[in-house]
């Protein structure tokens, strides 16, 4: 579905209003002025594939929202990065990957954690310790301080978000 014209209009209103605030605001976050350029754009375009926009008598509240929550991803993605290449760093020389297997490992790396994105926290952390650690549900359970049933609950929930979100169409 495509934005209606009137939306781009609300949008491109809100944009001229607002995106200098929302620099400064990812700027603060961030330290640094091109990603922060770059996430307040993406803010405006995620605004723009929302079927539904509500009616914004606050909209830096709104924009506050959605600018955090990509700040989230950002700082999840880099942490992802920052993990991988400290882990080549364990290889030996010989079996460190090329710079384009390394690109491709980052590349799926970033549309897994787009997808965990979509996860609350805590189940996000179950899923992470389940699949990365090699936890079982009991371990998972105890350190997580949660019954086996919760811990159930939520790997069922993760997987079916998962699953959405490749098999969605």
């Amino acid at each position: 579905m495509h934005p209606s014209s009137s939306t781009h209009s609300v949008i491109g209103e809100l944009y001229v209003q607002h995106h200098g605030w929302v620099v400064q605001l990812l700027r603060r976050k961030l330290g640094n002025q091109e990603q922060a350029l770059d996430l307040a754009q993406d803010t405006f375009v995620r605004m723009l594939r929302t079927d539904t926009h509500p009616s914004l008598r606050e909209p830096r509240a709104y924009l506050t929202t959605i600018a955090s929550r990509l700040c989230g991803q950002y700082f999840r993605r880099q942490a992802l990065e920052r993990a991988y290449m400290e882990s080549l760093t364990a290889l030996e020389p010989e079996h460190v990957p090329s710079p384009e297997a390394r690109l491709l490992v980052l590349e799926a790396l970033d549309a897994v954690g787009q997808v965990l994105d979509g996860l609350g926290s805590k189940v996000r952390e179950v899923f992470l310790l389940s699949q990365l650690d090699g936890l079982t549900y009991p371990q998972i359970a105890e350190r997580m301080d949660l019954t086996v049933n919760v811990v159930q609950k939520a790997m069922l929930k993760a997987y079916r978000h998962c699953y959405s979100a490749v098999y969605a169409a």
